[in-house]
């Protein structure tokens, strides 16, 4: 028998309109899970019960008429989203104690939809790394097999989302952060075209690299969340594309992008580095089901390539320059220092000939690639790495060099803005999640979800759940690996 957290986010919702459960029964099954699990999994940096159960009273009293497709749901959000009255740490001990005085854009909408928040997710620190492994929180594991991260920066939402403890969450990526978890953890990790998700009310847009999007179990829950995040916002740096007919929920359920050419490339752009070939097996196994679906699937060179990445460090490190409290840096993780280190020497000539640059190969990459609707590459060049993996010699210059060669795919769109989503198309000789990167024109975020969702059905959907989906309290998980089996 089906219990409440083996619904999809829009079977939650449909099961409330319909009577069956009701919000709060969804909010208290989740906080079971949560207590349960959450440590176990390191899913959460602060859990917000009290007002989860007042938001789900609130929702359960609304009117029914004008409620939303995820009205009632559970969610989290992650813990690098402003969340007023609710302590938002960035994942730095330097701001344990934080609670900021407004929402995020991206929080409002989510609230307003009806959704209900459980709390903050683990992130990794400033959002600096690909892996959640801080000082405020447990490390971000990978509910398929504990040993193994849960990737970054979005890593707790992944966790959460993968364990059971929510259908679906808020993260951002702003390399990656948000398909890099996606591939671990067997979930759908979607990056909208920049403009589309809105980045207010505070920060510059950070060259347009960072945007909030959603993470889930199903491309139609995916859509549904992009939906009520999608709101244009007076003021916003970047125009937003406009919004489908009926909106992205209503793509994904038809899922008929229409005859596609896709181009197919598994070198990696950002480092001269051998793929495993777990992920070039998915590559394939996705070119086999576009191709029985009718699209043709060809041969491309990638974008851009390695010489990309002196240029996008340079950014990478400036990015890294959030404000701190001066007195709290000592606080801070030795990856944030160093990169931060390195920041404060780029000059504001320096900064503008680096973004210049970098255009300039984009532009580059989009002619080598103008005659593609979509592209289609390994979302990481290997399946999996253990927690402490890129820490475990102790030099940050190492850990920033092993990130790069592990993830030398996914940054790529950040910087063209492009809409890119990590499926969870292939696996592991032994079980393991192993994502493949999907990635649209700029603005044409509708083609990528259609294109996606008919995968998901060409592929006999990619619902799946690692062993620890059925634990009834973390007394009976296996930190060794109790995940290698879908239920």
């Amino acid at each position: 028998m089906a219990e409440p957290h083996d619904l999809t986010a829009l079977e939650q919702a449909a099961a409330i309109v319909r009577g069956e459960l009701t919000s709060v029964d969804l909010v208290e099954h989740c906080l079971d899970r949560v207590a349960a699990l959450g440590d176990t999994v390191g899913a959460f940096v602060t859990v917000t019960p009290d007002l989860a159960r007042q938001a789900a009273r609130a929702a359960d009293a609304a009117p029914v008429q004008g409620r939303g497709p995820l009205h009632g749901v559970p969610t989290a959000i992650k813990d690098l989203t402003l969340t007023a009255g609710v302590r938002t740490t960035f994942g730095s001990a330097a701001f344990a104690d934080f609670v900021p005085p407004v929402d995020a854009d991206v929080v409002r909408f989510i609230k307003a939809a009806g959704l209900v928040s459980l709390g903050k997710t683990t992130t990794s620190e400033l959002g600096c790394s690909l892996y959640s492994e801080g000082r405020v929180a447990p490390p971000a594991r990978n509910p398929w097999q504990l040993a193994y991260t849960a990737g970054g920066s979005s890593g707790g939402a992944a966790a959460a989302v993968a364990a059971g403890l929510v259908p679906i969450a808020q993260g951002s990526d702003g390399g990656g952060s948000l398909r890099i978890p996606a591939s671990l953890c067997g979930l759908i990790g979607y990056k909208p075209s920049r403009g589309l998700v809105s980045g207010g009310p505070l920060g510059s847009g950070a060259f347009g690299l960072p945007t909030s999007g959603p993470l889930g179990r199903t491309v139609a829950d995916v859509a549904a969340l992009l939906d009520v995040m999608a709101v244009p916002v007076p003021g916003e740096p970047y125009l937003p594309p406009p919004a489908p007919p009926g909106g992205y929920l209503a793509v994904a359920r038809r899922a008929e992008p229409g005859r596609l050419r896709i181009g197919r490339f598994t070198t990696p752009m950002l480092a001269d580095e051998p793929v495993h070939p777990d992920c070039v097996a998915a590559v394939d196994r996705a070119t086999a089901l576009l191709t029985a679906a009718g699209h043709e699937v060809v041969e491309v060179p990638p974008p851009l390539g390695p010489q990309a990445w002196p240029l996008f460090e340079i950014i990478w490190y400036v990015l890294a320059l959030a404000p701190v409290p001066p007195q709290r840096e000592a606080e801070l993780l030795p990856l944030t220092r160093l990169l931060r280190a390195r920041g404060a020497t780029v000059s504001a000539g320096a900064l503008a000939a680096t973004l210049g640059e970098l255009q300039a190969q984009v532009r580059l990459g989009a002619a080598r690639t103008a005659g593609c609707d979509l592209l289609l590459c390994p979302t990481l060049a290997a399946p999996q790495a253990p927690v402490g993996w890129f820490t475990a010699d102790g030099d940050p210059a190492a850990d920033f060099d092993r990130q790069r060669r592990f993830s030398p795919y996914c940054a790529i769109f950040n910087v063209t803005g492009d809409p890119s989503v990590s499926l969870p198309v292939g696996a592991t000789t032994d079980g393991l999640p192993v994502g493949v990167l999907l990635t649209g024109r700029y603005g044409d975020d509708a083609r990528l979800i259609a294109t996606a969702a008919q995968l998901e059905h060409a592929s006999d959907g990619w619902d799946r759940h690692p062993a620890i989906w059925r634990a009834v309290d973390s007394a009976n998980v296996n930190g060794d690996g109790a995940g290698r089996s879908p239920s």
